[in-house]
């Protein structure tokens, strides 16, 4: 099976993650897509295949070299983001895409333009794999697991090639943080991986946010509105209050490059009680801690006003891998040169967001992040290139190479 065969195939299975089920894997479907990948990995003959109860995938391409190097891992996530149905994705093939508009759906007068996407005009006259307008397509990861499996199918056809062993793996629930949380280190046996799990062509990234959530629950007094006056403490006032007090422009849609945020997700309340959710990003550490302490000094304020309105729970989610990778910058050399030889040209870029890698890397695993190529994810415009899957498929055989090279 080529590599576009596999991952029109891949598409078909729904593997949407769900943080509210409290299960691992989150939702059923992503078990019955590693059962099917497990069944896949037999039949290409790879060996130490394992797959636990919590949905983790692993296996090896044993080397073919007569001595000692290191062993390098791959990973991509089974689950698609549950912002978008991922079921009964119907994928289409644009063929040597023309610069203009693409109809998703002409019933529902869907429409993929360079107008609202201009970084499809990056891609004319490729081949492009886009979605039906109803759903998302799934290249965020299954375009990363396709190109493991086809780079290991192709490293095995060429014995040629010498490398050491190879260790891949398929996690589940990465879209919705937990991706890392019961992946294995020690089992999985590498020196260090890659996840397959960017976006753009060229793209490399080992630099992204640190991340925490704040909870801040307002205690009100609700009375009687006609007789509230000197009595009534309003939350739903009080939370607006707060909210206003954090800086308008350090926002998600006011900011970029390595610019952190305070970005507010979820408003739930009446007089009585409202909780305000909040995501805190900063790609420092330093500026990250602040920002948390911002939110411990406004809830002090609050509460001077409203004494003991506010309550405030905070958890850290993930931090920067930077710091677990300068030390091995060398991984990041390799790809670069893996990239390079393959010519692509390396965007050595941070991620604004997470990846499992970033919590890999403190498990242990230095794991920076390589592109699938997909773009637009999360929803019915995103669409994936097939060159650039052929060219993430080239980068793991080459960096399989060099590692064995050097």
């Amino acid at each position: 099976m080529n590599l576009v065969d596999r991952f029109l195939e891949y598409v078909k299975f729904d593997t949407q993650s769900d943080e509210l089920t409290n299960l691992t894997p989150s939702t059923p479907g992503q078990m019955v897509f590693a059962e099917h990948l497990e069944k896949e990995l037999h039949k290409l003959g790879l060996k130490d295949i394992s797959l636990d109860d919590n949905g983790y995938l692993m296996a090896t391409l044993p080397g073919n070299i007569d001595r000692k190097v290191p062993t390098v891992g791959f990973i991509a996530h089974l689950d698609t983001s549950p912002d978008m149905s991922g079921r009964h994705v119907s994928p289409r093939i644009v063929k040597a895409y023309d610069g203009t508009d693409i109809t998703l759906n002409a019933e529902k007068g869907i429409v993929l333009s360079p107008s609202e996407f201009p970084e499809l005009l990056h891609y004319e006259g490729q081949d492009l794999i886009v979605t039906d307008g109803n759903t998302l397509l799934g290249a965020d990861d299954k375009a990363g697991i396709a190109e493991i499996i086809s780079a290991v199918e192709y490293l095995m056809a060429h014995p040629e090639i010498k490398h050491g062993d190879i260790r891949i793996a398929f996690n589940p629930d990465e879209e919705i943080g937990l991706g890392a949380h019961k992946f294995d280190v020690e089992r999985f046996g590498a020196d260090w991986g890659y996840t397959m799990d960017g976006g753009e062509i060229g793209e490399l990234e080992f630099e992204n946010f640190n991340a925490a959530v704040a909870k801040v629950t307002f205690t009100g007094r609700n009375v009687h509105p006609g007789y509230a006056k000197h009595k009534m403490i309003n939350s739903l006032r009080v939370a607006n209050q707060f909210a206003i007090m954090l800086p308008r422009w350090e926002t998600p849609e006011h900011t970029e490059g390595y610019e952190g945020f305070y970005h507010l997700v979820g408003i739930e309340g009446t007089v009585e009680k409202t909780v305000l959710t909040y995501i805190i990003r900063d790609h420092d550490r330093d500026r990250f801690e602040r920002r948390k302490k911002e939110f411990e000094h406004l809830t002090r304020k609050i509460n001077k006003e409203f004494p003991e309105c506010a309550s405030l729970e905070l958890k850290d989610q993930y931090y920067n891998m930077r710091e677990k990778i300068e030390p091995v910058m060398y991984v990041i050399d390799i790809a670069e040169q893996a990239m390079r030889n393959v010519e692509v040209t390396p965007k050595v870029v941070p991620i604004r967001g997470g990846t499992d890698g970033a919590q890999l890397s403190f498990k242990g695993l230095p794991c920076p992040n390589i592109f699938a190529g997909g773009l637009n994810f999360h929803g019915r415009y995103e669409f994936v290139p097939i060159p650039s899957m052929e060219k993430a498929m080239q980068v793991i055989v080459e960096i399989a190479r060099l590692v064995a090279e050097r």
